[in-house]
């Protein structure tokens, strides 16, 4: 029931476009109906079944006034012009109902078009938003390609299955009430056996429907699965061309795919007995009808004449359309209900890290950041341990130690990509949970390992983030971080497109460019990540001296592989294992003969 109420969240802000089309769809169905009822006084009096009607009675809202005035205007039509020509008027009427009947029913679609695509264009929107705002813990334990399954092909199937259905939830309910009320009026004895017999065949539908929704479910989950192998396939096509593993990871596609195959076979096969399933159950209920109703008729029971019978008939039929079209409807609802609950993982996540409701703004750095007896788990898994840390303004401070050590989960608690298992990190004496995220994550420019820059051209990539920068100011960061000499030599210049995640430029360069990022926005606090470890000689000595150039003046926070990078850094800090276990300048580490002087000693050696 919450999903939906969920989906009709989504429809509420256009209530106004809703009602019209409710509206209209009223209209469609009484013109239907009043087309349909003119039958039975025709065939009355020209079958001689019902008497001519020669006088009216005053108008009055019941249904016996509307039902003698209108015989009486069909006799004096069927006098006055006769009875050929009566059933030709009445045929000319019958097409006008048509007429508007169809045209109603088009001003409902129309605005029932435009009602069903801003539903998934909010959908959408609001899930990319949720998705920006989810912590990276969330992002690192989901596979990528199940994410991107569930922004995709679950919106879409979101689309075709419950918001295409909303034609069916508002106007088949309007057409089934109407019809009903008319044949209770024609039939209130033949109408409770109806009454009686529609919602036995639902529940006996609904039953099978329940059974739809897991299924899809199951469905839509490996369908996840499958996009992820394929984003692993098309990001490590080159490992597994040179491991020769082409036919392993043909198998498991294979096997995946049959998998999901023999799933969705289950699912169609549930859905598809929908329709045949209404049908045979609609049919099961017009015998009965027609043998009760006939003999009321042939016993002469109650009021029901035999031009009321088969008007009743013609009515009747019109209610199993809309009754099929519901049940198919429910069919795509429960299928669609399995995609809502993905997108709803991601939508209902809880957001760990966001502004307090208090949250203070913080416009400058001034004094230091300070690592406050912090500890921090994945889970179960302890990273950091109790780390005491304080990194004054403008100075630079390194870590080094073995890989794993949590050099770079240290760095990444200090914009918040991550929140702290216990103590607190403090920025000018104020808690970070205190503070704004937006307004520390200004603060900071990042430059990582792996370059990461977007298939755009050399200039939105280094103004990524900023507005209505002008070029002469992207020039001058890309001359800064020694980027400036190969953007130039492109065909456009500052305006190439760099293909995918930078494809089409060097190690080198992909670094010069990311730091080019971190230049323009010219941030107080720096913070570079392995930046060199990843390159050449000749790229590592052009991006070091980039490195130097933004360092100046800034307080910096990094994390080397190489302890060459590092030798001048005012405060060295080596980790262990989740902890600090040495600080210092490098010759006060050297002097302690530990850690640092071991590492020093073998990158020497290997050097």
């Amino acid at each position: 029931m919450n999903k939906y109420r969920k989906i009709f969240g989504y429809i509420k802000p256009y209530w106004p476009k809703v009602s019209l089309n409710i509206f209209f769809n009223f209209l469609s169905v009484v013109f239907n109906v009043f087309s349909v009822t003119m039958i039975i006084p025709v065939l009355g009096i020209l079958f001689e079944t019902q008497p001519i009607v020669e006088e009216n009675v005053p108008f009055a809202f019941d249904a016996s006034s509307i039902q003698h005035n209108f015989y009486y205007y069909i006799s004096f039509l069927m006098i006055r012009l006769g009875d050929v020509n009566a059933l030709i008027f009445v045929g000319l009427f019958t097409l006008l109902m048509s007429f508007l009947k169809n045209g109603f029913k088009y001003l409902a679609m129309y605005h029932l078009a435009w009602i069903r695509n801003t539903v998934v264009k909010d959908i959408r929107n609001e899930l990319y938003d949720k998705t920006l705002k989810l912590p990276l813990s969330f992002v690192s334990n989901e596979k990528k390609g199940d994410l991107i399954s569930r922004m995709t092909s679950d919106v879409q199937l979101i689309e075709h299955s419950i918001i295409s259905s909303l034609e069916m939830f508002f106007r088949e309910p309007i057409s089934i009430i109407v019809l009903l009320v008319t044949l209770l009026i024609i039939s209130p004895q033949l109408t409770l056996v109806v009454l009686i017999l529609l919602p036995l065949s639902g529940l006996l539908i609904g039953r099978i429907g329940k059974t739809l929704r897991s299924t899809a479910l199951r469905g839509q989950n490996k369908l996840g699965v499958i996009l992820s192998m394929l984003e692993e396939t098309l990001s490590g096509i080159r490992v597994i061309k040179a491991f020769n593993a082409e036919n392993k990871m043909r198998q498991r596609f294979l096997s995946l795919n049959s998998f999901y195959t023999l799933i969705m076979t289950k699912m169609f096969r549930r859905q598809y007995m929908a329709s045949p399933l209404s049908e045979f159950l609609g049919t099961a209920v017009v015998v009965v009808i027609v043998w009760y109703g006939g003999s009321l008729v042939l016993n002469a029971e109650g009021s029901l004449s035999p031009q009321g019978f088969i008007a009743y008939l013609i009515l009747f039929a019109q209610i199993i359309n809309p009754a099929k079209a519901f049940t198919t409807a429910y069919y795509n609802v429960m299928k669609g209900m399995a995609s809502a609950q993905r997108v709803d993982e991601i939508l209902d996540a809880p957001l760990v890290i966001d502004d307090h409701p208090n949250a203070r703004p913080m416009k400058s750095f001034n004094e230091k950041i300070e690592f406050r007896n912090v500890s921090f788990s994945y889970g179960s898994i302890p990273v950091l341990k109790n780390i005491n840390l304080i990194i004054e303004k403008g100075k630079t401070v390194a870590l080094v130690g073995q890989s794993g050590a949590g050099k770079s989960t240290l760095v990444d608690l200090i914009p918040r990509f991550y929140e702290v298992s216990d103590g607190e990190i403090l920025f000018d004496d104020i808690n970070i949970k205190e503070l704004k995220v937006n307004d520390i994550r200004a603060l900071m420019g990042n430059v990582s390992q792996e370059a990461i820059l977007f298939n755009d051209n050399f200039f939105n990539n280094i103004a990524f983030g900023e507005y209505k920068i002008a070029e002469k100011d992207v020039k001058k960061a890309a001359e800064i971080a020694n980027a400036q000499e190969f953007i130039e030599k492109t065909p456009l210049g500052y305006y190439t497109n760099i293909g995918d995640r930078g494809n089409k430029l060097s190690g080198g360069q992909r670094q010069r460019l990311s730091i080019a990022r971190a230049v323009l926005k010219n941030p107080p606090i720096l913070i570079l990540d392995e930046a060199t470890s990843a390159l050449d000689t000749e790229s590592e000595k052009l991006v070091q001296e980039a490195l130097s150039n933004v360092m100046k003046n800034r307080t910096s926070v990094v994390i080397a592989h190489r302890l060459s990078t590092v030798i001048n850094a005012d405060l060295i800090c080596v980790m262990h294992d989740g902890e600090i276990v040495e600080r210092g300048n490098h010759e006060q580490l050297i002097a302690i003969d530990g850690y640092y002087k071991k590492l020093h000693s073998l990158q020497m050696f290997a050097e």
